[in-house]
């Protein structure tokens, strides 16, 4: 393994009103490369989120954000964007070493975190209302108003951008912000509390506490000061969520999970379909909840897309992420042991892995990259996020047919298709229910292309000028003259 150039600080803190806090009991971090703790975290309990929140509270009535003019705040989130970059070398090394993902990768991720303080940085002095006819005798106007206190739960698979991501649009809408880190890859978010300090974020304004689900992340949810809920993670958790939000009536924006489907006509070029495949499954060992897990491929094809499907993965380098190979860890081993399972369960049910489908046995977290056929589409592999490096390859005869299994599970996040047929192309983009369609390139789009999901996959929209209204309310102000 290449050796870690930067030491990391072995006991880490929330960071909250501005302060650094510790907390009585420490959690754990490994590093999914090696099975090895590399650092602990504060382990926040429910009055360090109180503390957190009212930190929030107060910087939003102070109206620190919001009374200044507008080109203030766009400046604030362009020094922090200049923080993130100023640390991303040193930074992306922690993040590989917490997560497990490809240096290379860890590096992009924080490049994208200052992305986004730049795209949504240069919106925050564009937030207009309008005027209103109302005849003689009136003026009316809207107001856009941030919401307030915005709590944020980050998922441990993407932790910077992610964060970055929800935070910036946040901040950008002049709201304040509580980040609940996610258990297993605190450490990387927590550098943008640095980034935020060092660009001048009022006191209370960026509030990031590490902590557990079930009690730093429930309590935050139902704390009565909260105003809006932004979650990225589980269909089971995000449904404890709403049920917590529902109860005080809390507008929140979910992104659940996917279950995405590639559909390859027999027109496609292959090159293009292989190089998808590679970014859409294999790239940070199929985490992602908008891999594409199932390839839908046309029969007359089907047998050569295996093939080649095989030799991808079979020719996939295997390392820590400091050595940036082709397939990195599982983040942990219990992940590992569910990506294993479901694969046997595909076995079980009568699918074939021509490639893969066990663990590696090497230290730290690693799963075979996997290549099913003969799935289903009523079988588990094909119906539930395996969240792991394991493709499912399905035939099918008609464009129907293929619209029609691609379409036929719970979920609704991305899909995709691949055919050199414009028209069918844009017929079967209508037709597909995701809240976003790639066509020829899986993950095409940036931080300027909304995205979210439908049916279990949540709603709500992320990056992209959509984003902006989950953190403003309209306020109408009518004046009758002369009264």
């Amino acid at each position: 393994m290449t050796e870690a150039a930067t030491n990391i600080e072995p006991v880490w803190q929330s960071f909250i009103g501005g302060q650094w806090v510790d907390a009585d009991r420490r959690l754990g971090v490994e590093d999914p490369g090696t099975g090895e703790t590399i650092a602990e975290v504060a382990l926040a309990g429910p009055e360090d989120v109180d503390r957190a929140v009212r930190a929030a509270a107060d910087c939003h009535r102070s109206r620190a954000l919001t009374g200044p003019r507008p080109d203030k705040r766009l400046e604030m989130m362009f020094r922090i964007a200049a923080e993130i970059r100023g640390v991303t070398d040193q930074a992306a090394e922690i993040l590989c070493r917490e997560s497990g993902k490809a240096l290379d990768d860890a590096r992009h991720e924080f490049e994208e975190a200052a992305r986004y303080f730049e795209y949504y940085g240069g919106m925050a002095d564009k937030i207009e209302g309008r005027s209103i006819p109302l005849g003689d005798g009136y003026v009316d106007w809207t107001v856009r108003e941030p919401l307030g206190v915005s709590a944020q739960i980050v998922p441990w698979n993407f932790p910077v951008a992610l964060a970055a991501r929800s935070l910036a649009a946040a901040l950008a809408t002049g709201n304040t912000v509580v980040i609940k880190t996610p258990e297993l890859t605190p450490l990387a978010a927590l550098l943008l509390g640095v980034a935020c300090e060092r660009g001048g974020a009022p006191e209370g304004a960026v509030n990031i506490i590490t902590g557990q689900g079930n009690e730093a992340g429930a309590a935050l949810v139902q704390h009565p000061l909260v105003n809006q809920i932004v979650f990225t993670g589980s269909v089971p958790t995000g449904r404890s969520i709403l049920h917590a939000a529902a109860d005080r009536i809390v507008p929140c924006v979910m992104e659940l999970g996917g279950k995405s489907a590639g559909i390859v006509h027999a027109d496609a070029d292959l090159d293009t379909v292989l190089a998808s495949i590679r970014s859409g499954i294999f790239f940070n060992a199929g985490q992602v909840c908008s891999a594409m897990s199932r390839v839908l491929v046309h029969e007359s094809i089907h047998d050569a897309l295996v093939e080649r499907a095989v030799q991808l993965a079979e020719g996939l380098s295997v390392g820590h992420g400091l050595e940036n190979p082709g397939l990195t860890p599982l983040i942990s081993s219990d992940q590992r042991e569910r990506v294993e399972r479901l694969c046997r369960s595909g076995i079980d049910a009568g699918a074939t892995a021509v490639t893969g489908g066990r663990r590696i046995d090497r230290a730290g977290w690693f799963m075979q990259p996997t290549v099913f056929t003969g799935v289903r589409p009523d079988m588990a592999i094909a119906r539930e996020e395996i969240f792991g490096p394991a493709l499912s390859l399905m035939k099918f005869r008609t464009d129907a047919e293929a619209i029609e299994i691609a379409n036929g599970t719970d979920y609704g996040l991305v899909a995709g298709v691949f055919t050199r047929d414009l028209d069918r192309a844009m017929k079967t983009s209508q037709q597909l229910v995701a809240g976003q369609v790639f066509v020829n390139e899986w993950f095409a789009g940036g931080v300027e292309t909304p995205f979210g999901g439908t049916r279990q996959s949540g709603y709500g929209r992320e990056k992209g000028l959509e984003a902006l209204d989950n953190y403003l309310q309209t306020k109408n102000v009518a004046i009758r003259l002369g009264g």
